[in-house]
């Protein structure tokens, strides 16, 4: 864990009121679900706020003892007016609920959260930048006029909205790099942690499957996460190997650049690919894989779904990439490859064919390397720690309703 601190504050005492501000509630549940637990379970008052309440989300929430809050906020739209509304929304929520800390992820939340947290005097803020996401996307045609304006109007608000936080957490020394020294962002306080983390109870070790080898994709099923450069090397495997298989565990995107349902039909259709869709058992299926792939050129902070798989024992392959490279020790749990470069991806893919006793040996220290950086209890011990927020006098809430 690499620290920086010019503010020695913490919370600490006693119970506090603590707005966790994301955006889908998938994510939350996906992302928070251990982190909300731990705070609930050290007796502070959490609520969860996210733009996309269902009844079954509104639930599965209140059954981890936080109370939902939805708000309204556009991810993908760069009408300041819209951001405007969602920072004034915030503000009289903060205000409302009297909250103590905002702990904002992902990047709107994390720039209009603490903002409105600011304006709304919350006494202290948090923000938790996992990536630096789609504006500082590398593709393989060079970044376009309007992903640089993007960029740039991005690192400006992060100039203007991080030196109001009391702490910032981040997931990459990359990330580092660029903010603190490429763009000369001031953060009062900043700590690196390892990752988002991994519970590795519910992700056990398993043996690789073997017969037939198969390489698995799981993700958002968007292009710069490396969807395309995946199936362009199951062709090419294929060819070669057809008794070789290739899962696909996700669903298209609503963003730009999101594979589509058509194109995933074509390639289940042809036999390149199994694909079961959004799946509430991802451990099932890679406890049935053999290798995991994720050929991703976007900004990750440290990809959970790496996490996932070097839990569970596959060797990974994935890019030389920020947030990447931190999931592979090439040549002993797996190899990192070029961004874009479909010809080397479809050579480590042929290693693990013609090796395949290589993958039993990746796979476990795959799995030694998840419990030494990726174990969700120590990191969210660490951001607990590092906010004074392990140990209260209360019980927390007694009533979870949602606002």
């Amino acid at each position: 864990m690499m620290q920086q601190s010019d503010n020695n504050q913490a919370v600490g005492g006693h119970s506090k009121r603590i707005a966790v501000v994301g955006s889908l509630t998938q994510a939350m549940l996906n992302f928070r679900s251990d982190l909300i637990s731990e705070l609930v379970s050290a007796g502070h008052e959490v609520y969860a706020f996210a733009t996309d309440y269902s009844e079954h989300s509104l639930r599965a929430v209140r059954e981890l003892g936080a109370i939902p809050v939805p708000y309204q906020l556009n991810r993908f739209s760069y009408n300041p007016f819209s951001d405007l509304l969602t920072t004034w929304q915030l503000y009289r929520l903060f205000k409302q609920l009297r909250i103590d800390i905002s702990f904002c992820y992902f990047v709107k939340p994390v720039i209009f959260g603490t903002l409105a947290a600011w304006l709304a005097k919350v006494p202290f803020r948090v923000a938790k930048i996992e990536g630096l996401g789609r504006a500082f996307i590398e593709p393989p045609q060079g970044a376009g006029l309007r992903c640089r304006f993007v960029r740039r109007v991005q690192v400006g608000l992060y100039r203007f909205v991080l030196p109001k936080t009391h702490q910032v957490f981040l997931l990459n020394p990359d990330d580092y790099q660029d903010l603190i020294h490429q763009y000369r962002i001031a953060i009062p306080r900043l700590t690196v942690l390892s990752g988002i983390g991994t519970c590795l109870h519910r992700y056990p070790y398993h043996p690789p499957q073997l017969k037939p080898i198969r390489f698995i994709f799981v993700g958002r099923l968007l292009q710069e996460k490396g969807i395309r450069y995946f199936l362009q090397a199951a062709k090419e495997v294929k060819a070669k190997h057809p008794e070789v298989e290739f899962l696909v565990v996700g669903e298209p995107d609503t963003a730009k650049g999101s594979i589509s349902r058509q194109e995933l039909d074509d390639c289940v259709t042809s036999g390149l690919i199994v694909y079961p869709g959004l799946v509430t058992n991802v451990v099932d299926w890679l406890a049935q894989s053999s290798v995991f792939v994720l050929p991703s050129y976007y900004r990750e902070g440290v990809p959970r779904s790496s996490q996932e798989a070097m839990a569970v024992g596959l060797p990974v392959i994935t890019t030389d990439m920020p947030g990447c490279r931190e999931t592979v020790e090439p040549g002993k749990n797996g190899f990192l490859i070029p961004p874009h470069d479909v010809g080397a991806l479809v050579k480590q893919m042929l290693y693990f064919i013609d090796h395949p006793q290589q993958i039993d040996g990746m796979g476990r220290y795959s799995r030694q390397l998840a419990e030494q950086k990726f174990d969700v209890v120590k990191i969210n011990k660490q951001i607990m720690d590092a906010l004074d927020l392990t140990n209260t006098s209360t019980a927390g809430p007694t009533e979870v309703n949602s606002i």
